[in-house]
């Protein structure tokens, strides 16, 4: 099975949470239809748009959440990025980035109790990845859950300017509505 095989088997499994406004289930058949047109639809080179993989890292015993300060956006974000060709899912994706971003060795996607691990959240935001004076592009991110281990340590990686630990209810200024609300689904989630 191809990384591209795998984005479509999740994206067509996965129940979008229920939201008034159908926005979940709206942006899972967006990128739905993106991969279908889009055979190179997961690789930076895909543009205007490209899906990525994210995950929020979590330690719910200490009620705390990892975030990391982006160099290129000036905002507090979950660990994530682009897709690689080694990644054989999107679940691969967004672990592998939670683990180099977090410096933290043996994150836990969380799943669905049986079948692996599952997206909680998908969200399409404007970015600029392709270099400065190029124009805008569009992320559609398929959002994980990461549970550290007990006691563990993050180190910081050369992608961000800092990284913190920040309690679920005491998020940095720089965060925006869509990490906040990453982040209480991961509570609400994990307990």
């Amino acid at each position: 099975m191809t990384l591209h095989d795998d984005a479509v088997r999740v994206l067509k499994d996965w129940t979008a949470p229920d939201a008034p406004d159908g926005a979940q289930e709206q942006l899972r058949l967006d990128y739905l239809d993106h991969l279908v047109s889009h055979r190179d639809g997961l690789w930076r080179s895909c543009l205007p748009a490209h899906l990525t993989a994210s995950a929020v890292v979590v330690d719910p015993v200490q009620g705390r959440v990892l975030l990391t300060l982006h160099p290129k956006v000036g905002r507090w974000l979950q660990m994530g990025g682009h897709c690689e060709p080694e990644d054989g899912t999107l679940a691969a994706a967004a672990l592998r980035e939670a683990t180099e971003e977090s410096g933290i060795p043996g994150l836990r996607l969380l799943g669905d109790g049986g079948g692996g691990p599952i997206p909680v959240r998908l969200d399409r935001h404007r970015v600029r990845c392709t270099g400065r004076g190029r124009p805008e592009n569009v992320h559609l991110d398929v959002q994980y859950v990461a549970l550290a281990p007990a006691g563990a340590e993050a180190s910081i990686s050369e992608e961000s300017l800092d990284l913190r630990w920040f309690g679920y209810g005491a998020l940095p200024e720089l965060t925006d509505r869509s990490v906040r609300e990453l982040v209480a689904l991961a509570r609400r989630t994990t307990g």
